[in-house]
């Protein structure tokens, strides 16, 4: 079922580092390519010829091996990595993470993986629910890390709570349902709008907003690693995609994106319209900066094209349109407008009222807003999160028609 993916599993000190030998002997049931690093208190709780058995291959816990000389690439381990997987995660381990001290061979593959990379966390309740602990973990989940959740029972101390690593046959499945779901877009043609536009005044001022483009980019991110064909169309924004397969148009004003996206109208099967689009410009650009003089300046708007209303007047019975709406009163009953006249068949609402929500945060706390009356809504997540909430919503769209 895994057969051709390639695993690495990185164990760290813990005293659930046992569980790791069941965690491989189960992915290699299901026929993956399953490699084991270590960290040096890792062999003090299983010892590498353990998972070196199980696992068919080599364990390496040094950057070189003393006898020999040989060098371990951690470099190459990260670059032949589908996944990485980081179990049992211990507090140092997850602290070593999160802020790149880079002392030992796990850390310094997870620092060169180009690969998803999941975490989890091993350790007791009193570790795992300390100040610092819970700042790393968040750290690595805004990374773009996942982390497997701790379940809560029974803890080595005898003390009862979260903290515990997540069962071998759990973790498993998880690995298994990530790589079934990897390619559930293949074929798909996705356009993705994101970040601000600007709307020159003259040469050198311009009417803008706060959006830094990050929500756009991440569910630009999240289809790519599903198997979409992915056109981000992003404006002013100095953030990056990180899946090398998305083809990135960048531009600069309302009608740049407009011009851009009415080339792929009739080439998309989904879209998401998550950029901040002004809806005014101005009506006459000045040649010239205009200089400072006594008095006001005025500047004369006209509307800018409604991009995604013009999408959904020509969308097709097969196309998936998602739009945003940023709204700061009368929440609900603005998107339920939206979403019909627009012709969308979700509107993606955030309120700048709702803390963590909004421009150039980390989190959002979204409610999908459906034309047959239908909400959905959500608690604050990591902006990862709502991608993936996102994409899983027009998974389902495309799966009801």
């Amino acid at each position: 079922m895994l057969k051709g993916k390639k695993i690495l599993i990185a164990v760290s000190g813990s005293i659930a580092a046992y569980k790791t030998t069941y965690l491989v002997r189960a992915l290699k049931k299901l026929q993956a390519e399953v490699k084991v690093i270590m960290t040096s208190s890792a062999c003090d709780f299983i010892g590498p010829l353990t998972l070196s058995t199980v696992s068919g291959n080599p364990v390496h816990s040094k950057f070189y091996n003393s006898d020999s000389g040989e060098w371990t690439n951690h470099v190459d381990l990260g670059l032949w990595s589908d996944l990485m997987v980081v179990v049992p995660a211990s507090a140092n381990t997850i602290s070593k993470m999160a802020n790149g001290i880079c002392d030992n061979l796990l850390v310094a593959t997870y620092l060169s993986a180009k690969c998803p990379v999941w975490f989890a966390p091993a350790m007791d309740l009193d570790m795992y629910k300390h100040p610092s602990t819970l700042i790393n973990i968040q750290k690595l989940k805004d990374f773009g890390n996942v982390c497997i959740e701790s379940p809560s029972g029974e803890l080595a101390s005898g003390l009862i709570g979260e903290g515990r690593v997540e069962e071998p046959d759990v973790i498993s499945e998880k690995i298994k349902q990530f790589f079934l779901l990897e390619q559930d877009f293949s074929g798909k043609s996705v356009l993705i709008t994101a970040g601000p536009t600007f709307e020159a005044i003259d040469p050198v001022r311009f009417i803008g907003n706060h959006s830094s483009g990050k929500m756009g980019i991440v569910i630009a991110d999240e289809f790519a690693s599903r198997g979409a064909n992915v056109t981000l169309i992003c404006g002013p924004s100095t953030l990056q995609h990180k899946n090398e397969s998305i083809t990135r148009v960048n531009i600069v004003s309302a009608q740049d994106m407009f011009l851009a996206v009415d080339k792929l109208r009739d080439t998309f099967d989904v879209a998401v319209m998550a950029a901040a689009v002004a809806d005014y410009t101005p009506a006459e650009i000045f040649i010239e900066k205009v200089k400072k003089k006594e008095g006001d300046l005025k500047v004369k708007l006209k509307r800018t094209t409604d991009i995604i209303k013009s999408l959904g007047d020509s969308k097709k019975p097969h196309q998936v349109l998602i739009g945003f709406a940023m709204e700061t009163q009368n929440e609900i009953e603005n998107a339920k407008k939206k979403v019909i006249v627009k012709n969308a068949d979700i509107i993606v609402l955030n309120s700048l009222k709702d803390k963590g929500a909004g421009f150039k945060t980390d989190t959002n706390k979204v409610t999908f807003v459906y034309p047959n009356n239908k909400l959905k809504e959500f608690e604050l997540k990591s902006k990862l999160d709502v991608a993936r909430d996102i994409v899983n919503a027009v998974k389902d769209l495309l799966n009801n028609d």
